[in-house]
């Protein structure tokens, strides 16, 4: 891993207007909110109407330079992680860059799923430390409603819009990324699809049908968390050269909480530093750690000095981790 300063200037979120309950979604499939709070924790979730992924991002951007006080011009790299762009060209990061007037800063997205925010700060601190003072955005930014089937309640239930990002700076200071753990378990990769397309063309018998809707065997998705996850942290943390009792917070993927609650007990650690907000937003994929880490600091719950345990896993089937000295 490559060591720099990693110094978060400045945090900020941007969700849809829209708040859907649980009894609002009675009244379009068979469910409860009994049933899905039971299931998953989660209560409501942000649902874009007019927003898109571009949008939640591109206001996210704004937020962050606005905090941090800086121009445009000073800003090197904008990376955007997302599994849900608007478009497959531009890159949501690229139109990012152009909405702001950032000429300077080289923009690209990566897709690791609900794993991409930690992925995306990997390589972020990797491009930073080839350049002193060199700042950089990133960004987890989703609109999940449009790979939603909404007569599937086995996962329409789980997942929400929104977008949050870090502006952070190789600025010398003793803020840094300590530890990482990024893995990738592609053989198991089919248990959580989205976005299929057949790829037909007239010179080829391709009989397979698009299907862009997210499906997931949540059973073997559960089972890979709740293996994979503390074997990420710990691996994590030990690479930083501290013990888990020095992580302030560890701030999980909000995926389930129950997925959540039993990495803790794994860990043999007290559900005070797991923070939790998957009732309020459902699963946001690479948007739920920032979004998490937003809310944070928005309650005056960081402080400099603290180490973070940041974790994501999903999609691919990847895990990550990174222990952030903020």
């Amino acid at each position: 891993m490559v060591m720099s300063s990693f110094r978060i200037k400045a945090i900020a979120k941007s969700v849809p207007q829209k708040v859907v309950t649980n009894d609002d979604l009675t009244k379009i499939m068979e469910t409860s909110d009994e049933w899905i709070k039971r299931r998953t924790g989660i209560a409501q979730r942000h649902i874009a109407t007019t927003e898109s992924n571009t949008s939640m991002c591109v206001d996210v951007a704004k937020q962050l330079v606005n905090q941090a006080g800086i121009d445009v011009n000073q800003i090197d790299y904008i990376i955007v992680a997302t599994m849900s762009g608007d478009y497959q060209t531009p890159s949501t990061a690229a139109s990012v860059q152009g909405s702001i007037g950032a000429s300077h800063a080289v923009a690209f997205d990566i897709d690791a799923a609900c794993s991409g925010f930690v992925y995306g700060s990997s390589v972020m601190n990797t491009l930073l430390a080839g350049k002193k003072d060199s700042i950089g955005i990133v960004i987890g930014g989703e609109k999940l409603s449009r790979l939603v089937n909404w007569h599937d309640r086995g996962t329409a239930v789980l997942f929400g819009d929104g977008a949050a990002g870090i502006l952070v700076q190789n600025d010398g200071s003793d803020s840094q990324i300590l530890g990482e753990n990024l893995s990738t378990f592609g053989e198991a990769g089919m248990s959580l699809t989205a976005g299929h397309h057949a790829g037909q063309n007239p010179f080829g018998e391709n009989h397979d049908q698009d299907d862009q809707f997210l499906q997931m065997d949540g059973h073997a998705v559960y089972n890979f968390a709740t293996k994979r996850v503390p074997e990420s942290i710990e691996q994590a943390v030990k690479a930083a050269g501290i013990e888990l009792s020095d992580i302030k917070y560890f701030v999980m993927h909000q995926a389930n909480e129950r997925i959540v609650k039993r990495v803790a007990k794994k860990l043999s650690l007290s559900m005070n530093k797991f923070p939790v907000n998957i009732h309020n937003y459902g699963n946001t994929a690479a948007a739920s750690e920032p979004i998490l880490l937003a809310e944070l600091a928005e309650q005056g719950r960081l402080h400099r000095g603290d180490c973070l345990a940041l974790t994501g896993f999903g999609g691919g089937l990847t895990v990550g981790t990174i222990v952030i000295k903020y």
